[in-house]
């Protein structure tokens, strides 16, 4: 089971800098900044959160691409402005958004909300799943989704993963019998 990649939006620098230092306590790297250096695509196992204010949309968007390589963010942002709303949502589509500093992510059991029904997938991975069990393919269920076939797959092992499954026609099926019982 891959660990939680930490997603934050925080209101204030004291409350960032509650939650890095947690954070590098059990071992992440922090760095300050949102652009990504490291020559490969994928940071995911790199254990790196960045962090810093987000108060234009070209820095939202540093974030997001960021957490879309599979690096940890830690923004500071207000939720109550068109940046932070934006940034909430953007980040959202990758894994579940922390606004608490004293939240942990949980790294076993994966994100779960009300609206999943305690079901530890990102609402992207069921959407990718649905298309799935309605027939189509991943590249189809990537291109309804506005994603590329290369994050598609990604968050497709992720739900894998989060289910406990190995293939995805395995993954398919525990989804439409959870979704069965619902």
């Amino acid at each position: 089971m891959t660990e939680t990649i930490p997603l934050y939006v925080v209101g204030s620098v004291a409350d960032a800098t509650a939650v890095l230092r947690r954070l590098a306590r059990v071992g992440w790297r922090t760095r300050e900044g949102f652009a990504v250096t490291e020559s490969g695509w994928d940071v995911t196992g790199q254990r790196l959160v960045l962090f810093g204010r987000v108060s234009d949309v070209d820095t939202g968007r540093l974030a997001v691409l960021a957490a879309a390589r599979g690096a940890g963010v830690v923004a500071i942002a207000d939720p109550a402005t068109e940046v932070g709303r934006a940034l909430l949502s953007d980040l959202g589509r990758i894994g579940p958004v922390l606004r608490d500093p004293d939240a942990d992510p949980d790294p076993v059991a994966g994100p779960t909300d009300a609206a999943s029904g305690g079901l530890p997938l990102s609402p992207e991975q069921r959407a990718l799943l649905d298309r799935l069990a309605n027939g189509e393919t991943i590249a189809a269920a990537a291109a309804a989704e506005f994603l590329s076939l290369r994050t598609a797959n990604r968050r497709i092992a992720q739900a894998r993963e989060a289910l406990g499954v190995r293939t995805t026609r395995e993954a398919v099926l525990a989804y439409l019998r959870f979704r069965r019982t619902r």
